[in-house]
């Protein structure tokens, strides 16, 4: 143990797990200029106080290395909030939610909501049944997977969307059994009538985003890492130069933007302990709610859909190329089988051509099925499994239901890791809660926090362990994000981004973890939030 001078606060009395791999917790730890000093015994670290150490008696509570979301996406969870919640069990529901905003709304203010999900319901919603619930305002409500969109005649008109209107490339326009459009966009048609909503305001944006690090920080997180565009990034940066950012980001760059960036020489590493820039993030296919992710073989009941492949190898290849002479890694959003084996296979070729000690962080966001034979490829290649543990439990029965006997391959956690790859874990909120205890409770048990469906979950053989679990909501993104030297643990020198909770989760059930709360979350040494 070393002996800071007056660290300027200590933690004792509780359980102080400074790594994920810990068996044996410490009872305290001493923070100096927003890092780890010491940790030890009480009668250790106490004495090493001065007048001004602030000290924190735990009383019993447990601490974590604190939480990062590996994927998320942070103007749109932010903006999401303002929203109307779409995520009903009805499509009645979600329509009378239309219904009571529009009423309180000015004549042509533009209706936003977000979550549905056309699975629970009986069939997609219509363009006219929005007509009915908002006559005098345009409506736009994105799907839960944010790969679809449902919209009112009103939208559709103010975006030139009619009869005639071609699918735009990687996109399509859902339709009347006349050809008329029928309010569902899916994938790249969702931006014909994106593009017309009008953008928040820099400064509407700068707030949105600084509220929503109030609700990031009551689940217990530290750090995210975002995939939304420049205006975020933008909102980020004067965020963190008034003083105001208090989670770390890794900030990933969208393809459309790659040709400024590599003009600007922004390289992967780039930036400071609070923004950091990632990786290029590029879609190799859709989703797997609209049936657009891309498969080897058409979707059950489907036998003219193998969804949508958004890039070849071969072009996934040409644009890894740009990006690593940039000094840029790839993020590659792949979902379905046949997106996931052509993602890894324009990775192995990347990864090839790297230069002597460059070694990017590359990655695949999701990697929700892989084909058996593509288990072991991700860990050869050393290509990080970004992936969202909460899917499985909210997708697993659309999951049989579309891919059938081919779910064996769904989210391969134990299966991968068997392998040697490394996991990170996220939400891809606001598509799901940024709870990351959920993920963890999700990811260790595969059922659900009401228990369904059984005790052993969903394919029980590929459940993790706790550890393995924490550790891909600590260490494994602070790998992906390249800051494994001082984020992800609570050793001596690292940063004091931590949480606190009154469940010790090494005896909980994976239920009580889906339910627990932090009463703590520090970020640099500097409490966020706490009730205790």
């Amino acid at each position: 143990m070393s002996r800071p001078l007056h660290p300027t606060r200590i933690l004792a009395g509780g359980r102080i797990f400074p790594t994920s791999e810990s068996r044996e917790p410490v009872e305290a730890l001493a923070i100096a200029h927003g890092r780890v000093a010491a940790v030890g015994t009480a009668a250790e670290i106490l004495p090493l106080s001065g007048p001004a150490t602030q000290i924190d008696r735990l009383e019993g509570q447990t601490v974590l290395p604190g939480m990062i979301d590996a994927h998320l996406h942070l103007e749109q969870y932010a903006l999401s909030l303002e929203k109307v919640d779409c995520e009903t069990r009805t499509r009645d529901e979600c329509l009378r939610r239309i219904r009571e905003r529009s009423a309180r709304a000015l004549p042509g203010e533009w209706i936003l909501g977000h979550g549905w999900n056309q699975n629970p319901w009986d069939r997609y919603g219509t363009a006219a049944e929005l007509d009915s619930a908002s006559p005098r305002n345009p409506v736009y409500l994105t799907a839960k997977s944010l790969h679809a969109a449902w919209a009112n005649s009103s939208a559709l008109r103010l975006a030139g969307i009619g009869a005639a209107t071609p699918d735009p490339s990687g996109g399509s326009i859902g339709r009347t059994a006349g050809g008329e459009p029928s309010g569902i966009l899916f994938e790249e048609a969702m931006a014909l009538v994106a593009s017309q909503i009008p953008h928040p305001s820099a400064e509407h944006l700068e707030n949105a985003i600084a509220a929503a690090q109030e609700h990031l920080w009551r689940f217990g997180l530290t750090g995210v890492h975002d995939f939304d565009g420049a205006r975020c990034f933008g909102a980020l940066q004067a965020l963190r130069a008034e003083g105001r950012l208090g989670l770390r980001v890794v900030k990933h760059i969208r393809s459309d933007e790659a040709p400024a960036a590599f003009a600007a020489g922004i390289r992967s590493g780039l930036g400071d302990g609070w923004i950091r820039i990632g990786n290029l993030k590029v879609f190799a296919d859709g989703a797997l709610g609209p049936r657009t992710a891309a498969m080897l073989e058409p979707y059950d009941g489907e036998p003219h859909n193998r969804g949508l492949l958004a890039k070849t190898a071969e072009e996934l290849v040409d644009l890894g190329m740009a990006a690593l002479d940039a000094g840029i890694g790839l993020a590659i959003h792949a979902i379905g089988d046949k997106a996931n084996r052509v993602a890894l296979s324009a990775l192995e070729q990347i990864r090839a051509h790297e230069p002597p000690g460059a070694h990017l962080r590359h990655r695949i966001e999701h990697m929700q099925l892989l084909h058996p034979d593509d288990i072991r490829r991700a860990a050869s290649a050393d290509i990080v499994a970004s992936m969202q543990p909460i899917h499985a439990t909210s997708d697993m029965w659309m999951a049989e239901r579309h891919w059938g006997a081919r779910c064996q391959g769904a989210y391969a956690w134990r299966s991968l890791l068997d392998c040697g790859t490394l996991l990170a874990f996220g939400s891809d909120a606001p598509v799901e809660v940024p709870n990351p205890f959920q993920g963890i409770s999700a990811a260790i048990s595969r059922r659900l926090p009401d228990g369904r469906p059984g005790p052993q979950g969903w394919i029980p053989s590929e459940r993790i362990t706790l550890p393995e679990a924490l550790r891909a909501y600590t260490r494994g993104p602070a790998y992906a994000g390249g800051t494994e030297e001082d984020s992800g643990a609570l050793d001596i020198g690292f940063l004091a981004d931590l949480v606190v909770l009154q469940v010790d989760p090494f005896g909980a059930t994976p239920e009580e973890i889906a339910e627990a709360r932090p009463v703590g979350t520090m970020v640099g040494g500097v409490w966020r939030y706490r009730d205790f």
